[in-house]
């Protein structure tokens, strides 16, 4: 690790210009590229104490040993450079895009004296014109099919070609009408050449008026009583439309855009692109990236414009549509301006049609980052390696099979719970998954929670292994430890089995690495609770949200793992099911107690007809205002038993409202009582895509 004193440069001499600068480690290779408006202050920021800096900065400053810069006349000139070095050095700490394959598009080579239509991948060639991307080859062939009988160009390879004029005898698309058969003289090249652009005219998007055209002949034809020549013209027509409607109109029929949506979390972000030409969305693509640097939603949308048209190849349309504009936007304008050769609007769409589309293009975007999740999970060689990263960072003397991670949440310190998931080997084991009421205390104090839980989940491990024989349990009071509760979720259960009652043993596997979630005060209290119980050979750490860190018992300062690290990206799955399912059963706890004490203590009334009020009504607020009549009409409840009702409910003023001081939102009992609750203060935060609350 170096020491960034050692090679700041000195004072005065880095310039005030635009310019681009490379980060460089021991060995000569570039490890990091940016650009900046004004040299001096953004290389300076990169040199002050690095507890001031963020975790992935500190760590690129302290892997490389020399930075130097090149000076540019212009904001663009640097965009430019920064986009040429990146794609040159392929820099460790930059921004890195991960299944970018290379899509399909159709191209017509205009730049031949017979220009051919193809399916083409990879580098835009000069004199070529683009159409796409699609994604797949086969929606690229089925276009072309149905344009090939009124644009009837060649689509052979150039071997055919050659060989159909040597013997003077068409392919067979020639005979059948789909090929004007340049090969053998049947049109002239200029004819074909002419072909050609009106096919490239039409998936421009400039339909309207050949279609217009289309119809005057095919009238006139049928007028001047030729009939043949007015049905081909007619089944032309259908053709056309027919390849017209496999492009959903989106848009004006002259809009020209491409719309850029972006789904992240802490570690990775999806990036999706529309290209919509002619007011029809053309073709789709996106990436996923590693967010390896610091960097927010604009400085995403940069880099994902980079790679967009970094090529140079003219496809920039009109319109570029982004989530957010980057910072600053006039030098991304001016270089998207410089490579379409015209002015180009980049923006943020407010309202109409390019909103909703743009929405559209988000939650493919969502879609695809939790594609992609699921994949990466799923994959045995990813599993094995995160597995191992997490035995390296934190020294475990073999990697850990078994991982459980216990996270509190509560709502304004009111039904303070807690939760337990398993990850074995990698995956989760919901049958193992255990869910906890605090009942040592009352009140809000997340690290005496997390105290009494690790405690009373191990005095119940210790207590299995004494049924066994194999050592005696601790001395301890145990608040609460009945109402440790399994998990509800429908799976089946695994362990070892009681002999006596043929059940499993709830907890009668000890873990190899215990989570919790959060840092110093939570992990130092679950040490104090291991040692407490004279347990040592469970390794412990702690995930701490803002930044990802990962805490040690004992240690001042955190172990920062990579944020390309699989072993990480396992560490924040984890604990993320573990916050999931602590909110799933407050929640279900919170809709308990809201409706308990509203209908408890009617006379008369049992669980059965109460949850027939609730379902029927939706709501204590609806059934508050129900009438007698109203609520006789609801299955099960006679008269009298409406009355006592209505007489119970009216009889006591409704609930105050509460307010989730974390979000700021009034929490009224005019929600679904069957459906989840609102957010806790404590865990507030938003869920990975892959863990959505099961039903």
């Amino acid at each position: 690790m170096a020491d960034p004193s050692t090679y700041r440069p000195a004072p005065g001499a880095i310039p005030t210009s635009p310019g681009v600068y490379k980060f460089r480690d021991a060995h000569g290779r570039v490890i990091y590229v940016g650009k900046a408006k004004s040299l001096r202050p953004r290389l300076s920021s990169y040199f002050q104490d690095l507890a001031g800096l963020h975790p992935r900065t500190a760590t690129m400053v302290t892997t490389a040993a020399s930075v130097e810069w090149t000076v540019v006349s212009t904001e663009v000139e640097a965009l430019q450079l920064e986009y040429s070095w990146i794609k040159e050095f392929d820099p460790r700490f930059n921004v890195k895009y991960r299944d970018d394959k290379s899509y399909p598009e159709l191209a017509v080579t205009l730049d031949e004296e017979y220009p051919r239509v193809q399916v083409m991948r990879g580098a835009h060639k000069k004199g070529v014109r683009y159409f796409g991307p699609y994604g797949h080859a086969w929606a690229i062939r089925e276009t072309v099919d149905l344009l090939l009988r009124v644009f009837p160009v060649r689509t052979c390879s150039n071997g055919v070609f050659k060989r159909a004029r040597q013997v003077g005898r068409p392919c067979l698309l020639g005979y059948i009408g789909k090929c004007a058969a340049p090969c053998v003289g049947k049109v002239s090249a200029d004819e074909h050449r002419a072909l050609a652009e009106d096919f490239c005219d039409f998936m421009a998007g400039r339909t309207g008026n050949y279609l217009r055209r289309l119809e005057d002949q095919m009238r006139e034809a049928a007028a001047e009583l030729e009939y043949e020549k007015a049905a081909r013209l007619r089944d032309d027509i259908g053709a056309l439309t027919r390849a017209m409607e496999k492009n959903a109109i989106v848009l004006a029929d002259a809009t020209d855009a491409d719309l850029l949506a972006l789904a992240e979390d802490e570690l990775e972000a999806s990036v999706q692109i529309f290209h919509v030409r002619g007011g029809r969305v053309r073709g789709q693509r996106g990436w996923v990236t590693d967010k390896v640097e610091d960097v927010d939603t604009a400085a995403l949308v940069e880099h994902a414009l980079q790679q967009l048209y970094g090529g140079g190849d003219g496809s920039v349309p009109r319109e570029v549509l982004v989530p957010a504009l980057p910072e600053p936007a006039e030098p991304v304008r001016e270089w998207l301006a410089g490579l379409r050769g015209s002015q180009v609007d980049l923006r943020i769409p407010q309202r109409g049609d390019k909103k909703d589309l743009m929405a559209t293009v988000q939650r493919n975007a969502q879609q695809a980052l939790a594609l992609h999740k699921t994949k990466r999970a799923s994959d045995l060689t990813t599993r094995s390696r995160a597995l191992q990263e997490i035995a390296d960072a934190l020294e475990l003397d073999s990697v850990p099979l078994r991982i459980e991670c216990f996270d509190i949440s509560h709502l304004q310190g009111e039904d303070v719970v807690a939760s337990m998931v398993v990850f074995e080997d990698g995956l989760a084991r919901k049958s193992e998954y255990r869910r906890f009421q605090i009942k040592g205390f009352e009140g809000q104090d997340d690290v005496r929670s997390m105290h009494e839980v690790i405690g009373r989940r191990f005095r119940r491990y210790l207590r299995e292994r004494e049924q066994t024989g194999e050592w005696a349990v601790p001395e301890a009071d145990d608040p609460g430890a009945p109402e440790d509760h399994a998990a509800s979720e429908p799976h089946g259960a695994a362990g070892p089995v009681d002999p006596e009652t043929g059940r499993p043993r709830r907890f009668a596997y000890p873990p190899q690495l215990l989570v919790v979630d959060g840092g110093q005060p939570q992990v130092a209290a679950a040490k104090r609770a291991l040692d407490e119980l004279g347990i040592d050979d469970v390794a412990l750490c702690g995930l701490a949200k803002r930044l990802e860190e990962v805490w040690l018992p004992g240690e001042d300062d955190p172990v920062v793992l990579p944020r390309s690290s699989e072993g990480l990206y396992l560490l924040q799955r984890v604990r993320d099911e573990a916050h999931r399912f602590a909110i799933t059963y407050q929640r279900s706890k919170r809709s308990k107690r809201l409706t308990a004490g509203e209908l408890d203590s009617v006379p008369g009334l049992g669980e059965t007809r109460r949850q027939a009020l609730l379902k029927h009504f939706g709501s204590l607020k609806k059934l508050r205002a129900a009438t007698v009549d109203e609520l006789c009409a609801v299955p099960g409840i006679g008269r009298r038993t409406a009355e006592t009702v209505a007489a119970a409910l009216s009889s006591r003023p409704p609930a105050a409202l509460a307010v989730n001081t974390a979000t700021g939102e009034i929490i009224d009992d005019s929600a679904d009582v069957a459906g989840p609750a609102a957010g806790t203060a404590a865990d507030a935060a938003p869920q990975t895509a892959p863990f959505q609350e099961t039903p």
